[in-house]
């Protein structure tokens, strides 16, 4: 990643502005406003995110196949296309099969850049012999999000203050636009030479994903830790973070306030997952932001009355979260073959995907407890990945290789 004329430099930059432009959306601060407004009701946007989740869990596998076979811009250009479709659907949407629609499409463009994202950057750094490098190269495009994140929550909640349809669709064309742009930038990515050259039969290539998963029993036990700790530290909280801060006595209004300096400290902290990584070891980064996200879930639980206590906890579990994704992204792409290597990512989203429903399911249990209930769950959960024992060594020849070169 020093040199300048480096592909892995190259693609690294590309892909920050393509999440930048790719993740802004302005309509977000007031969805579910916009949701009500079109005339859905609480039934029908539960059901959007099963149809988000479902379309998700059918088109991972294939979107992974995609870019193994073709090369990772050329998945990322159907994802957008797919993405671009989907919110434009949107504008029209006053029924609730018309959003059913734009929810699955708009979960499947996903697919297409899910796993591809990892496996693009990852080749490109292997390329330049920089594979080592790869949390710092995560946090990097990381933070692109969040800088979108600060716009979208102050600008859309400002631009569709009155709550009326023409703000509504004037956020989404203007999400559009970036999406446009965000689609001109892919080109401008450079497929790494031992990318997009798989011709096997795409049956051939998920068999071999398969294998390569089964093969590394560490990649198992590192999915594990992260992902008990990331739902309940991520989806989880996310959906419930809002509630908990009225409850606590933050006015509604503040609410995007916290979002926004969120949103900055976790661009400043995913730019610094190098500093991190350089001066601790990647377990030891694993095990702590664990800790300290199970500790959080259960200081909100416990003392769901403080409000310092609670936006302590949000800024720790936020944190914590934007250091341990980039870590993670290293850690298990030292573990994967090149030749199926966003194949047997994508295998690994759909895993993620039906432990989201698994504990949902659980959660969903102990929900009758109250949200106390489900924090209290969520911490113990967290808790178990974290101690989930994780094994990182760097994987096989390619990485001796490297140390010889």
């Amino acid at each position: 990643m020093k040199k300048s004329h480096s592909i892995s430099t190259h693609n690294i930059r590309i892909m920050f502005w393509v999440s930048f432009f790719g993740t802004i959306n302005f309509i977000a601060p007031v969805l579910t406003l916009f949701y009500l407004g079109r005339g859905l009701e609480a039934i029908h946007i539960l059901w959007l995110q099963i149809f988000w989740s479902g379309a998700v869990l059918l088109g991972e596998v294939p979107g992974g196949v995609v870019a193994d076979r073709y090369g990772a811009k050329t998945s990322f250009l159907i994802g957008v296309i797919i993405k671009i479709i989907s919110i434009t659907i949107l504008i029209f949407a006053y029924e609730p099969w018309l959003f059913f629609l734009f929810s699955a499409l708009n979960g499947l463009s996903v697919t297409f850049f899910s796993g591809a994202n990892e496996a693009l950057v990852y080749e490109s750094l292997k390329q330049d012999n920089e594979h080592h490098r790869m949390d710092r190269a995560m946090g990097k495009i990381q933070s692109a999000g969040f800088v979108s994140m600060i716009l979208a929550v102050v600008f859309g909640a400002f631009l569709a203050k009155d709550l009326k349809d023409e703000q509504f669709i004037f956020l989404i064309v203007l999400g559009l636009v970036f999406h446009v742009a965000e689609f001109f930038l892919i080109f401008l990515l450079k497929d790494p030479m031992n990318t997009g050259v798989d011709r096997e039969n795409p049956f051939t290539q998920v068999k071999s994903g398969i294998k390569a998963i089964r093969k590394e029993p560490t990649l198992l036990l590192l999915f594990l830790n992260f992902t008990l700790v990331f739902i309940p530290a991520d989806s989880v909280y996310e959906a419930f973070n809002q509630p908990i801060f009225v409850h606590a006595g933050l006015p509604v209004v503040f609410i995007g306030v916290l979002y926004a300096l969120a949103a900055i400290g976790g661009f400043i902290v995913s730019q610094s997952v190098g500093w991190f990584s350089s001066r601790f070891t990647r377990k030891f980064l694993m095990g702590i932001t664990g800790i300290l996200a199970s500790f959080g879930l259960l200081l909100s639980a416990l003392f769901g009355e403080s409000l310092w206590i609670v936006m302590g906890a949000f800024f720790v579990l936020r944190f914590g979260q934007a250091i341990r994704g980039p870590i993670y992204s290293q850690l298990k792409n030292d573990l994967i073959p090149s030749e199926v290597r966003a194949t047997t990512l994508s295998l690994i989203s759909v895993l993620d995907s039906a432990f989201d429903l698994i504990l949902f399911g659980l959660l969903s249990v102990v929900a009758i407890n109250g949200l106390n209930g489900i924090l209290i769950a969520s911490s113990v959960i967290a808790l178990i990945g974290t101690l989930i024992p994780l094994q990182v060594r760097k994987r096989r020849v390619e990485v001796k290789k490297s140390a010889v070169m």
